[in-house]
């Protein structure tokens, strides 16, 4: 089997390759938008903000297309919306096609933004959308995309997504911590903070169950939610990484959070307050519940310690 990862050198992207299980199910090509990755290594060049997709996908011929890639800066698509709904919604739409007219599979993510936040229980799989801002809508085009094309297709919505690498909220608190000895964080948004290292086991779960169980097919194929377990404020998730960094060394001391409202801390973006999905759907379809989101915290502190 040949397999395509987009975006290899995002912080899901990197998480695959760094993990090796894709390599060890087939060909693996990497492709990042310049055509070199993080370590200096050469990859395939596939920047999905350019038309041309299909012919590097002609020339690679793809079994599997894993699309990390993605137009992630939330607040700068506020200006930039036409660039962020090219590249999460109609590239998505032009591999789809591609795809379904090649007989691939194309394993998708997607995001909690494509909801408004104002529900108080966890949202199901076929919660009525309704993105607050130009990034959600960006990605609800790119599943609609897919959906309306005739690709075997699993899009994947996750959210609040974090790594020992990469632009994210751990590693941002971890550099904060390190020099302030109080930070302000919002406490009146709520989610479920997810590592990479789930996504990437999750969606290996999900591409052997689909590739070893064809008559699983039906079941497996469209929208799950992968997140972590459980769920917690930005201020409780700033206050967990300051307690288990410090159990470990990686801080001297812990600092103050005081919490504040998202009405203290105005960005460009509206964000979701509610961004808990309910992801007991595919915990039954793996026959178990994804990891709870502490766990998870706790296996990358420890990978950063380490």
């Amino acid at each position: 089997m040949k397999i395509l990862l987009l975006g290899a050198n995002g912080q899901l992207g990197r998480s695959f390759v760094e993990d090796g299980g894709l390599a060890a199910r087939g060909e693996l090509i990497v492709a990042t938008r310049d055509g070199t990755l993080w370590d200096g290594e050469r990859a395939e060049a596939a920047d999905l903000s350019r038309p041309g997709l299909d012919r590097l996908l002609d020339r690679l011929a793809p079994d599997l297309i894993v699309n990390a890639a993605a137009y992630t800066a939330v607040d700068r698509a506020e200006q930039e919306e036409a660039l962020a709904t090219r590249v999460n919604g109609e590239a998505v739409g032009e591999l789809g096609a591609w795809a379904g007219a090649h007989g691939a599979l194309l394993l998708h993510y997607s995001t909690d933004y494509v909801f408004d936040g104002s529900a108080t229980a966890p949202y199901p799989v076929d919660a009525p959308t309704g993105p607050l801002g130009a990034y959600g809508r960006s990605k609800l085009a790119g599943e609609d995309a897919l959906r309306a094309s005739s690709a075997d297709h699993l899009i994947l919505r996750t959210a609040w997504v974090y790594a020992p690498h990469g632009n994210n909220f751990l590693r941002t608190m971890l550099r904060l911590g390190a020099e302030r000895d109080e930070l302000r964080v919002v406490a009146d948004q709520q989610g479920a903070p997810t590592s990479t290292a789930l996504i990437v086991r999750t969606s290996l779960a999900l591409l052997d169950r689909w590739f070893a169980q064809p008559d699983a097919r039906a079941r497996l194929r469209g929208t799950h939610h992968l997140v972590a377990s459980g769920h917690i404020s930005w201020h409780g998730f700033a206050t967990a990484i300051f307690d288990e960094a410090h159990a470990r060394g990686l801080l001297p001391r812990v600092p103050r959070v005081q919490p504040i409202a998202t009405a203290d801390y105005p960005t460009p973006a509206r964000r979701p307050a509610w961004s808990v999905l309910d992801n007991t759907g595919l915990g039954q379809l793996l026959g178990a519940p994804l990891l709870d989101w502490r766990e998870g915290l706790r296996e990358v502190m420890d990978r950063l310690a380490s």
